[in-house]
């Protein structure tokens, strides 16, 4: 599974938004017709998931020692405030009123694709944060080095692979 993009779409005056038919079709082949989403700890946005990643997210949780006050607040944070939204017939979710006033959002939702995840924002909020990301990343000469393809999930690493297959050989 894997969210790319940045996808802008309207929400009308009940809370309801399209969900971009790419992260739909991953979403519902991962097993649940919707999404999980909480307020994101760090920004003014929305956080998004597959019901898989939930699942991860409370494991890793479960890994943490019981009764720790980390454990306890990433709980209360995370679990105790997420919801799971099922897509209607026509692919779209309900936005709580809550997650709206907390992202800022308007009359159009930001779903941006951040991988693994994705967010859905207050489009001129992440215009703003998506121009300082890129300052800061110019900045700091941040480079990014490569998984190989062996280290990849067998469907990633075989697109990888016919991938770099299509590339054409130098003329020397």
């Amino acid at each position: 599974m894997l969210f790319t993009g940045t996808h802008i779409h309207k929400l009308d005056r009940k809370g309801r938004v399209s969900v971009p038919k790419r992260f739909r079709a991953a979403l519902e082949a991962d097993g649940f017709a919707g999404i999980y989403v909480y307020e994101s700890p760090k920004e003014p946005t929305i956080e998004g998931c597959s019901e898989s990643h939930m699942e991860r997210i409370a494991a890793s949780l479960d890994d943490m020692e019981l009764f720790s006050d980390e454990a306890e607040d990433l709980a209360d944070t995370i679990l105790g405030a997420s919801h799971a939204l099922p897509f209607d017939g026509e692919g779209r979710i309900i936005l709580p009123p809550e997650l709206i006033e907390y992202a800022g959002i308007t009359d159009q939702v930001a779903f941006v694709g951040r991988g693994r995840t994705f967010r859905i924002w207050n489009p001129d909020a992440f215009a703003d944060r998506k121009t300082a990301s890129r300052t800061r990343l110019v900045n700091r000469g941040s480079t990014l080095k490569l998984k190989p393809a062996s280290s990849m999930p067998a469907r990633a690493a075989s697109v990888a692979a016919s991938s770099d297959d299509d590339l054409p050989e130098d003329d020397a």
